[in-house]
């Protein structure tokens, strides 16, 4: 009967969750409560809070204060920390946590709300449809007497630690007054129940949706070639197998011959699932490398990721829109650090909910023509007709940054519209904030990119 009031973890303060693990974990931006939650009420900005700010900002979020205290009290708070507010937000009313979505420019799922109190941060926060996290409030004197909500905040406290009502964060355990587990990291079948639970919600979703998905193939090569890339597909290292990689070899080669060919139409979009379909054992897939959890395995048809990020290459290159991409770690590969491509690995697909998908909003047919040759995967966009601009991908502030035991990729990576006629950049636009986890032997990061 609380579950309206329940957080999704709850803590001993603002510094103890791992940052670093929401972050890979999808989550873009923080919302924070002041009074109790950052800073004991009334008080100024401590040098902690500023010092915790910079590195949330480093590690990429985007940060915004909800307070239900005025402008006057807000404002220099904010501009100490160099963060967004909105103040006078009459929480729990879900009105201004919307609008903090619309100033982030997120989606609630990509969301965190932090406060200390249940009626307003955390009620507020579930009306929005956003994940929040409880800080225990700051008590400047433990002997001073709650109030009657602090009461009841600890009777619901009390019903949420004994429920096993889902979690979906994971908090520094060491930190967390409450730890529990994601439903599917109970066992492997609980694991694979999530995953078919999550394929059938995209089915209906599609359904629903009555999307128009490319399914016309064409042997015959669109007159006009937009882009092309070429990359090898066996890579050789420490670390690396050479098993999988042939397996990938075997896996790229099949799946490819799905997508061959193939013609978005104006208003059609393309899925790399639709084509591709449920990889198996009985098709032909073997087991190559994935990335599960954050961490490298095997998997069957291990090694798609290479074939999704060359067609997600390609549309970066075109004025076709990206309407679903997610992304893993592109730190894969100690030999790609030697002629980096920006974005020539990360992106991420699973059968079926994490799916690339791109729609061709121009009034053109264009085609996807992607083959393995001489131990390359070869790919082309073509169409009928010559594009306006010219596309390319530029990657700013590139280096490594060792965080606690680990190490991540920091980059931007921007894409630029350029006039053909005069070759002048008329647009740039960010698409990855690169914060990749390095998956491979950190001694072999070049010494020059570690800042």
């Amino acid at each position: 009967m609380f579950k309206v009031f329940y957080p999704y973890a709850y803590i001993n303060s603002v510094f103890s969750p791992d940052y670093e693990n929401l972050f890979q974990q999808g989550y873009r931006a923080l919302i924070f409560d002041i009074d109790n939650t950052l800073v004991h009420h009334g008080s100024e900005v401590t040098q902690e809070v500023i010092d915790l700010f910079e590195m949330l900002h480093q590690i990429g979020f985007r940060t915004l204060l909800l307070s239900n205290n005025n402008a006057k009290r807000i404002a220099p708070f904010a501009e100490t920390l160099n963060t967004l507010f909105i103040a006078d937000a009459h929480k729990p009313n879900s009105l201004n946590y919307m609008k903090a979505l619309d100033l982030l420019e997120i989606t609630s799922q990509q969301a965190l709300v932090v406060g200390d109190q249940i009626f307003t941060d955390i009620l507020g926060a579930n009306r929005a449809g956003i994940a929040s996290i409880l800080v225990r409030f700051l008590q400047k004197d433990p002997n001073e007497p709650i109030g009657k909500k602090r009461q009841l905040e600890k009777l619901i406290l009390a019903c949420f630690q004994y429920s096993r009502y889902r979690n979906r964060i994971e908090i520094k355990p060491k930190e967390a007054i409450i730890r529990r587990r994601n439903f599917s990291d109970i066992n492997s079948l609980f694991y694979q129940i999530s995953c078919y639970k999550e394929i059938a919600k995209r089915y209906v979703s599609d359904l629903r949706a009555k999307t128009r998905f490319a399914r016309f193939r064409n042997i015959e090569k669109l007159p006009v070639l937009i882009y092309s890339y070429s990359s090898n597909i066996i890579r050789n290292g420490p670390g690396i197998d050479p098993i999988s990689q042939q397996n990938k070899a075997v896996n790229l080669a099949l799946a490819s011959e799905k997508i061959n060919g193939i013609v978005i139409k104006p208003n059609e979009t393309f899925s790399f699932w639709h084509l591709v379909g449920k990889t198996s054992v009985r098709k032909g897939y073997k087991e190559g490398r994935v990335i599960s959890k954050g961490k490298l395995k095997m998997g069957v048809g291990g090694g798609l990721c290479n074939l999704a990020n060359t067609l997600n290459l390609l549309v970066l290159h075109s004025p076709l829109e990206i309407i679903e991409l997610h992304t893993h770690s592109d730190a894969l590969d100690p030999s790609a650090e030697r002629n980096r491509v920006p974005f020539s690995s990360g992106t991420s697909v699973s059968y079926n909910y994490i799916d690339y998908r791109f729609k061709n909003n121009t009034p053109h047919d264009m085609q996807i023509l992607v083959w393995c040759e001489n131990g390359e995967l070869k790919a082309e966009l073509r169409s009928t007709v010559p594009v306006e601009h010219r596309y390319q991908l530029i990657e700013e502030n590139h280096c490594f940054v060792k965080r606690g035991s680990s190490y991540y990729r920091h980059s931007e990576i921007y894409q630029q519209i350029i006039c053909l006629k005069t070759d002048k950049v008329l647009a740039q636009k960010l698409i990855w904030k690169n914060r990749s986890k390095v998956m491979y032997d950190p001694c072999l990061i070049p010494k020059e990119l570690i800042k």
